[in-house]
């Protein structure tokens, strides 16, 4: 079956489930990863926590950050692990940045007390297309590039397909892991140490097979569950404003094979998109 999960002993470092297990249980990783990232010591950090999820009201759409953390120094950093060039990188960055700073403000800061905040995604593969390693982003005029507008926030996006010579040997050595998976200096010697004792872990092993039975189960009861009923009713408003698979699965953060037999049978029922009649027919086998 074309989507379905990875055994768990081949789980490496840029699977969701072993990146966010590892950053969230081993805080030293976690912190020498950020260090190497930014270039600077960390004192410490504070509890990473693990698929965090912001959603400011009950109605609208919330996020999923991999690892969100702060450090001594109350900086929060998102870091994410991107294995799929199909997303919308930036356009993400930039609703995460917002969310992350809404959910501060709605805890009771003022403006003025927003925290200095990264959102990192750790990719592999260029999303820029231009060679480089690491790509900073900061928000600067235009008319006098070397003012910042001191906004405290940051956009860093690493690359594990760079070819340029831009960036520290260890850092080169943890982005050449991310891809061949072998180890060349202490660092990645850690989180290779790491994933093997993650893939040692039977509570994680159970915890990664019950997540994808629960995931298979809510889209073969999708009814029951409300989640392919709602995903099938935004990709009909959507394919209504002439929106195409591609567009659709990135605004939905969803993968396109996933949605592809939604986006399918919705597109086949134009212009009428009928959502009941849509959904009782995908399911109509099932009952």
């Amino acid at each position: 079956m074309k989507n379905e999960p990875k055994k768990y002993e081949e789980l490496t470092f840029t699977d969701d489930f072993i990146f966010c297990k590892i950053l969230q249980n081993n805080e030293e990783v976690c912190k020498e990863l950020l260090e190497l990232i930014l270039g600077k010591k960390i004192r410490f950090i504070h509890n990473p926590e693990n698929q965090k999820t912001i959603k400011i009201t009950e109605d609208g759409k919330g996020i999923r950050l991999d690892i969100y953390v702060e450090d001594d120094e109350t900086v929060v950093y998102d870091v994410e692990m991107q294995t799929s060039p199909k997303r919308n990188l930036a356009k993400r960055s930039r609703y995460y940045q917002g969310m992350i700073d809404l959910n501060l403000i709605e805890k009771g800061a003022d403006y003025n007390e927003l925290k200095k905040s990264y959102v990192i995604f750790i990719c592999t593969f260029d999303y820029f297309e231009k060679g480089l390693h690491k790509y900073t982003f900061s928000n600067r005029c235009h008319e006098l590039p070397e003012i910042d507008l001191e906004d405290d926030t940051r956009k860093i996006f690493l690359n594990a397909a760079g070819t340029a010579d831009d960036v520290s040997e260890d850092m080169k050595a943890f982005l050449n892991y991310l891809n061949n998976q072998k180890a060349e200096n202490e660092f990645t010697k850690s989180i290779d140490k790491a994933v093997g004792d993650a893939r040692n872990s039977e509570k994680w092993r159970i915890e990664y097979m019950t997540m994808h039975m629960r995931d298979w189960d809510m889209k073969a009861e999708g009814r029951e569950e409300g989640r392919t009923e709602k995903l099938l009713t935004q990709i009909c408003k959507k394919l209504a404003k002439n929106k195409s698979l591609q567009q659709i699965a990135d605004e939905l953060e969803e993968d396109e094979d996933t949605i592809r037999p939604l986006y399918e049978a919705a597109k086949a029922a134009a212009p009428e998109y009928d959502v009941d009649k849509i959904y009782d027919s995908l399911f109509s086998l099932k009952k």
